[in-house]
C-alpha cells in the first residue's frame, strides 16, 4: 500500500543519450503511473455493504466544506439498522476526517479519499484508507458516496488517452489499419484480398481478365477502407489525423479515389508513407516513419533509450545495467544517468515474519506470487509485517542522486523486452561499474 499512500517524487530533466535528446516529464509519468497502481488495488477491492466511502475534491472545493459534509454523515449514519454496518461505516467516514485533517487545500488537482472496511476473504475483512493526491489532471467534480465498491469513474477518465492518430497501410495484396494513441499502438484488422495474380489470356479473354481483377480490387480497397472508417469514425473528434502508407502506388490511388468515409477523409495527412510491408508490421513501420507527424505518441522516446541500453549493454565496459540488486547499488553510489522501469512492474519491497519460529526477514516479492516460505525453518506459514512498493524504493534513490527516470510501457517491442527480458529494470549509467 506504500505506492497509495506516498506520491512518486521524480526530477524532470533533458538528458543528451549518443545523437539524440530524450525529453521526459518524469513527475507527470510518476503520477499517472501511481494512478494506474492505485486503480488496480482499488477495483479489487469489495465491501460487505455499502460500506466503503469514496470521497472526491476537485480543486476550486473547500476542505472544510468537505470535513462539515462528513461530520453530518457520520451522525446520519447513526441511523443505520445493521449494528455492524453502522460501526464500517463511520469507523470509515471518521478515518476519512481524520486523513482531510493532513491537508489545508485539496492541492492544484483535487484530492480523491477511499477509505472502508474490504472483504479480506473467510468472512474477515480489514480497514484501507488509500489517498491520491496530485492526479495527472484535475477532478471535475465533488463526489461523495458509499457503495460496496469505490467510485472510480473520474480516475479513470484520466488514464484514457483522448489524442490519437488512425494509421492505415494498404497495397493490392492486404491491408490493415489500427490507432496509435499514448504508448500505444492497436492494430485491429489485417486483410486478405482475392485480386488475381498475372494471366497469360490473350485477346478478348484478358481483356475480361483485367475487368475482373480491377474488380476485384476496387472491391477489396472499398472492403479495406469501410472497415477502416467504421473503427475510426466512433472516436473522429479524437483523432488527430489519418496517417496512410503501404509499399506501393496502391496508397496513394486509394486517398486520391477517396475510397474512405468524408469525415474520415477530412482528417488524412497529405503525406503518404512508404514502407516496406502492409500488415501489423507497415503498421509499425509507419509509426517509426510518421514520428515527425505524431507528436502526442511517445513511441520514439522509449524505443531511443531502450536502443541506447542495449547498444550500452554489449560493449567490453558497458555503461548500463539491469537487475534490482545490480540497479540498486548503482543508485547508491550515485552511477546512475537514467532509470527504466517497466510500466507493468508489479514488485513489493516486503517484511515477513514467521508465525513458526517468529523468524524476520526482507524479501522483494512479486504482488501476485504467493508469499515465500521461512527462509529459517521452511514453514509456509508466513505473515506480512509492511510491504512498500519496489518502484518507490528506487525512484527515491534516483531522486537522491539526481537521476532521471523514464516509464517504459509494454506496448513496444523494447518495453516488452524490458519487461520480460531484464526484469522490469535497466539503467544507463554515468561510468562503467564493472
Amino acid at each position: 500500500m506504500g505506492l497509495l499512500k506516498r506520491g512518486l517524487k521524480c526530477r524532470t530533466k533533458n538528458h543528451q543519450l549518443g545523437a539524440y535528446q530524450v525529453t521526459d516529464d518524469a513527475k507527470q509519468s510518476a503520477r499517472r503511473l501511481r494512478l494506474k497502481l492505485a486503480l488496480e488495488e482499488l477495483r479489487e477491492m469489495k465491501g460487505f455493504g455499502t460500506e466503503l466511502v469514496t470521497l472526491i475534491i476537485p480543486p476550486d472545493r473547500q476542505i472544510s466544506d468537505a470535513r462539515s459534509m462528513l461530520q453530518v454523515e457520520h451522525g446520519q449514519a447513526a441511523n443505520i439498522k445493521s449494528k455492524g454496518t453502522k460501526k464500517n461505516v463511520q469507523g470509515a467516514i471518521e478515518s476519512a476526517i481524520s486523513t482531510l485533517n493532513r491537508f489545508k487545500t485539496p492541492g492544484d488537482h483535487g484530492l480523491a479519499i477511499f477509505v472502508g472496511s474490504i472483504v479480506i476473504g473467510n468472512n474477515k475483512s480489514r480497514m484501507v484508507n488509500v489517498v491520491v493526491e496530485e492526479p495527472p489532471q484535475p477532478l471535475l467534480s465533488f463526489r461523495y458516496r458509499c457503495d460496496s465498491t469505490f467510485e472510480l469513474s473520474q480516475l479513470e477518465d484520466m488514464l484514457v488517452d483522448k489524442k490519437s492518430y488512425g494509421l492505415f497501410v494498404i497495397d493490392r495484396a492486404e491491408a490493415a489499419y489500427g490507432i496509435a494513441s499514448g504508448k500505444r499502438i492497436h492494430v485491429q484488422e489485417q486483410l486478405v484480398s482475392n485480386i488475381m495474380g498475372k494471366h497469360r489470356q490473350g485477346g478478348q479473354s484478358a481483356q475480361r481478365f483485367e475487368r475482373l481483377i480491377e474488380e476485384a480490387a476496387h472491391n477489396f480497397f472499398k472492403r479495406a477502407t469501410e472497415h477502416a472508417s467504421d473503427y475510426w469514425l466512433p472516436e473522429i473528434e479524437n483523432i488527430q489525423a489519418i496517417i496512410i502508407g503501404g509499399p506501393g502506388a496502391t496508397k496513394d490511388y486509394v486517398v486520391k479515389q477517396e475510397y474512405f468515409h468524408h469525415e474520415i477523409t477530412k482528417k488524412i495527412a497529405a503525406t503518404t508513407f512508404d514502407v516496406g510491408y502492409s500488415n501489423e508490421s507497415g503498421i509499425r513501420e509507419l509509426v517509426d516513419n510518421a514520428g515527425n507527424l505524431m507528436q502526442e505518441i511517445e513511441l520514439d522516446a522509449e524505443r531511443e533509450v531502450m536502443t541506447a541500453f542495449l547498444s550500452e549493454l554489449i560493449k567490453p565496459s558497458p555503461k548500463a545495467t539491469y537487475g534490482e540488486r545490480m540497479i540498486q547499488e548503482a543508485l547508491a553510489a550515485g552511477a546512475v544517468d537514467r532509470l527504466l522501469i517497466s510500466e507493468s512492474l508489479r514488485k513489493n519491497i516486503t517484511d515477513l515474519s514467521c508465525d513458526t519460529c517468529k523468524h524476520t526477514w526482507t524479501e522483494t516479492v512479486d504482488r501476485h506470487e504467493s508469499l515465500p516460505s521461512c527462509t529459517s525453518c521452511d514453514s509456509h506459514k508466513v505473515s506480512v509485517v509492511d510491504e512498500r512498493p519496489l518502484i518507490d524504493e528506487l525512484v527515491g534513490l534516483a531522486t537522491k542522486s539526481n537521476t532521471g527516470v523514464v516509464y517504459v510501457s509494454v506496448d513496444t517491442e523494447e518495453g516488452a523486452q524490458l519487461y520480460e527480458g531484464f526484469g522490469g529494470l535497466a539503467a544507463l549509467l554515468r561510468y562503467p561499474i564493472m
